[in-house]
């Protein structure tokens, strides 16, 4: 099994999603131990003082101002992660607990945080073992950290509340901890606060966001392809010279995938109208300059997410001279804005791909195949509601591209007045990329079927692998009408588990 070792520097996205996705075990270096116990010691050194120091030897929030005698602080911290774990709402993912909880120690790890080095080493045997906080949908602010979700995880470290065991089923805490031979934590100064104050939920669902959105931007440049084919369209508008004098680079990327995937297609640039085409419509014409301002949107979001990786995010932090500040750096706007730009980019990739949808089905518009792609039109329906079903995806994909990040509601007695709401922001990312893949699967679907129609004409080989291996996963061809949910749900499956994407490169070799 895959080991990633956490330091002090940070981790990195691939090791995000070894943990998250893959299980991978997880080790603490030995620079991470010594610096967890340095900055321990700064921390003991302050609790041992009478002067209040925010965190260790006072109240949170808007009861900061309150000086705890040290015969409280151990409930102090107790405390906080109760209150604090106050999650309503459906459960969230196994994945994303799992990421929000490898981020939180991977800035424990930091030694920026004051905590103690068995706290951390508790952390990566929770995880190690499979074993998973229940952590609620709604709870965070974004600002503070993402309080609730965080808190839950703690509450598991404290062996309260419930977990789910490596073999799904939902328990408590303090059993899955027995059963493992986990001692649960017995939290001191200034640790509860320091466990709960990050942006790892939003961090690690934007990391996931991105990974999924690159097959998906990969996806759909194959699926615009398809479409230009099967309404024989003319590539030469993807020549790269015309990409060249406008070089934004997702754009020529996005141009140059579509272009190797038509290669040596015998159904471009064919006219079936009376008169010739000038040009074909924006949907099909401006995809590589649509998917390709998402693509540039990726690499910013990826940009901001390294930084993130690389931060230390917690209030107060532990600094190398041995003082220990209050800060904002626990505000999650870098992150949210990014998770809101996906979103935007998202919802125009779905909504181009679902105008060349209607195109395809179009008898009007789509330069000589049948009406809806129907077998015997009027006698059978083809895909008509097939394009409702992505239009309302579609839709859908509008309203989760208003961003949460323009929004903010003030908490904790206007203490915390300002708040990012990324939390919000990723979630509804979240649910964008899936109903994103929806959309892609439904264009694939109708653009197989048409090129199947244009008969006499040779699609491109890369267009004929597609089309054997969709074929091959159960995803029927033409023909009268049958009950296509099934259909769709395994085109559905064939781009979300990166089928479509492998199909295509065995022809290309890898995309860009």
């Amino acid at each position: 099994m895959h080991t990633v070792v956490v330091g002090t520097s940070g981790v990195t996205a691939s090791d995000v999603l070894a943990v998250a996705r893959g299980g991978a075990r997880i080790e603490l270096s030995a620079e991470a131990v010594a610096a967890l116990a340095a900055a321990r010691e700064i921390v003991d050194a302050l609790a041992a003082k009478p002067d209040p120091v925010y965190g260790v030897s006072t109240g949170f929030g808007a009861l900061a101002t309150r000086h705890i005698s040290p015969e409280l602080r151990a409930q102090l911290q107790r405390n906080i992660v109760r209150s604090h774990a106050a999650g309503m709402g459906p459960r969230v993912e196994r994945e994303v607990v799992r990421a929000l909880m490898f981020l939180r120690l991977k800035t424990v790890c930091s030694g920026h945080t004051g905590v103690r080095p068995e706290v951390a080493q508790t952390m990566a045997d929770v995880l190690n073992a499979g074993i998973t906080p229940v952590v609620h949908e709604y709870g965070s602010l974004g600002c503070s950290g993402d309080l609730a979700p965080l808190s839950h995880c703690a509450l598991t470290l404290m062996g309260e509340g419930e977990a789910e065991g490596p073999d799904g089923r939902v328990r408590p805490a303090g059993e899955l901890l027995a059963e493992h031979g986990i001692r649960p934590v017995e939290l001191r100064e200034k640790e509860g606060l320091a466990l709960l104050n990050g942006t790892d939920g939003m961090l690690g669902m934007l990391i996931m966001a991105l990974a999924d959105l690159d097959t998906l931007y990969k996806s759909a440049d194959v699926t615009a392809a398809l479409t230009l084919e099967a309404l024989l369209g003319s590539d030469k508008v993807l020549a790269p010279e015309l990409h060249a004098i406008r070089p934004h680079p997702g754009q020529g990327a996005s141009a140059a995938n579509m272009l190797a995937v038509l290669k040596g297609s015998g159904l471009t640039g064919h006219h079936q109208d009376d008169a010739p085409r000038v040009q074909d419509a924006y949907s099909v014409r401006c995809a590589p300059q649509v998917a390709g301002a998402g693509r540039d949107t990726m690499a910013h979001a990826r940009l901001v997410a390294d930084r993130e990786l690389a931060s230390a995010v917690d209030n107060p932090v532990v600094l190398p001279d041995g003082r220990v500040e209050s800060n904002g750096n626990f505000h999650g706007a870098p992150v949210a804005y990014v998770l809101d730009f996906l979103a935007i980019a998202a919802a125009d990739l779905g909504s181009i791909a679902e105008r060349r949808t209607d195109r395809l089905l179009d008898k009007n518009r789509s330069h000589g195949l049948p009406p809806f792609l129907a077998d015997d039109a009027g006698v059978d329906s083809g895909l008509m509601i097939a394009q409702y079903t992505q239009a309302a995806l579609v839709s859908e994909l509008k309203r989760l591209a208003v961003p949460a990040s323009a929004d903010s509601i003030p908490s904790s007695a206007m203490q915390e007045d300002h708040v990012s709401m990324g939390w919000s922001a990723a979630r509804k990312l979240r649910t964008a990329v899936d109903n994103l893949t929806r959309v892609i699967a439904i264009e694939l679907y109708a653009a197989t079927r048409a090129i199947e129609l244009r008969e006499g004409l040779t699609p491109a080989p890369a267009t004929q692998a597609v089309i054997d291996a969709v074929r091959a996963a159960g995803v029927e061809g033409p023909g009268p009408d049958r009950f296509l949910a099934p259909d769709l749900a395994a085109a559905d499956a064939f781009v979300r588990g990166g089928e479509l994407l492998a199909a295509v490169e065995k022809v290309t070799g890898p995309l860009q």
